[in-house]
């Protein structure tokens, strides 16, 4: 992309994430609306035995005690149940595009496009939905399975997957998880610290003539190198995009200078009809920057920046280690 660029070792040959139209619309006469709610109510019945009371974000209600065919909807969770070994039956295109999967992490796993077709949803008999609040057949999926709904970042991604894994029965492999993550961090703190020392890292996403900056909990090793590793953020970012809780803040061309921090890791927002995150590469406040100078500026995949479940911090991991570790030695 540009010569001040250090590319992600795990960039995927497909960066742009696709999202496929809706698989098909309701029905349009009552006989049709019928056997779909009918053959909702038989997997409901199917699945009914062996159930436990799950306290969700929307509301209380029976799910099975081991789940065998749960659907997720919400692209950015869907690597937690892989790290449970909880694989899904369905997913979307976006998650299904992660570049942090394998093969072998998603062979098997249904495409359901962007996920709003309810028929194809139903058409897997889940027993276990997961989608996003703001998921507008809601209605209609708690119609076919029980459906728990989540709000992207309400949780840290630790107590996320130990949710998961309660939710699942899978409590022992969260844990498992999280201190082996803990101890990966622990193992690459010291030379990370050293590898810093004082410099404030900045996470920068451009797009046209903007930009935006995030902070610890919106992916693009934000979690790792803010909460994890405790780095320092500049002053702006810290007040603006951590402290405030937002997660993030968009910025003008103008003011990037008060929020890039002397190591910087980017990556392009998305391309638009009327421009590119390239107006901002190719600016001079963006060439200015001291951290574009002094070349320690790393470059993060774009389709995978999106992404900070258990399977993508693990690799996610990796690079910001090795980036920071670099930038010692430039």
């Amino acid at each position: 992309m540009h010569k001040w660029i250090h590319r992600s070792m795990f960039t995927a040959s497909a960066a742009a994430v696709t999202l496929l139209a809706a698989c098909g619309g309701g029905t349009d006469n009552e006989e049709e609306t019928e056997d779909t709610e009918s053959s909702a109510e038989e997997t409901q019945e199917e699945s009914s035995s062996d159930t436990v009371t799950y306290e969700g974000p929307n509301g209380s209600f029976n799910i099975p005690e081991d789940p065998q065919n749960i659907v997720v909807l919400a692209p950015s969770y869907v690597g937690y149940f892989l790290a449970l070994d909880e694989k899904p039956i369905g997913a979307t295109t976006q998650a299904l595009e992660n570049p942090y999967f394998d093969e072998e992490m998603t062979e098997g796993i249904e495409d359901l496009g962007d996920g709003t077709s309810v028929e194809q949803v139903l058409s897997l008999e889940p027993d276990l939905i997961v989608t996003l609040s703001s998921d507008e057949n809601l209605e209609q999926l708690q119609d076919v399975a029980p459906t728990v709904t989540i709000d992207y970042g309400q949780l840290p991604f630790k107590e996320q997957l130990q949710e998961f894994g309660t939710m699942t029965g899978e409590e022992e492999a969260a844990e498992e998880w999280i201190t082996e993550w803990d101890s990966s961090i622990e193992e690459n703190r010291a030379s990370v610290e050293e590898s810093v020392g004082d410099r404030t890292i900045s996470l920068i996403q451009p797009f046209e003539k903007g930009v935006y900056v995030f902070g610890n909990t919106f992916a693009r090793g934000g979690e790792i190198i803010y909460d994890e590793f405790g780095l320092s953020a500049p002053e702006a970012v810290q007040e603006d995009a951590i402290d405030s809780g937002e997660g993030f803040v968009n910025v003008s061309l103008e003011a990037l200078d008060d929020y890039a921090g002397d190591i910087i890791f980017t990556s392009p927002w998305q391309e638009s009809e009327t421009g590119s995150a390239d107006e901002v590469y190719e600016s001079n406040v963006w060439q200015n920057l001291p951290a574009v100078e002094e070349d320690n500026v790393y470059e993060l995949d774009t389709a995978a920046s999106f992404f900070n479940d258990p399977v993508s911090l693990e690799s996610q991991l990796d690079f910001v280690v090795e980036s920071l570790e670099a930038s010692a030695e430039e």
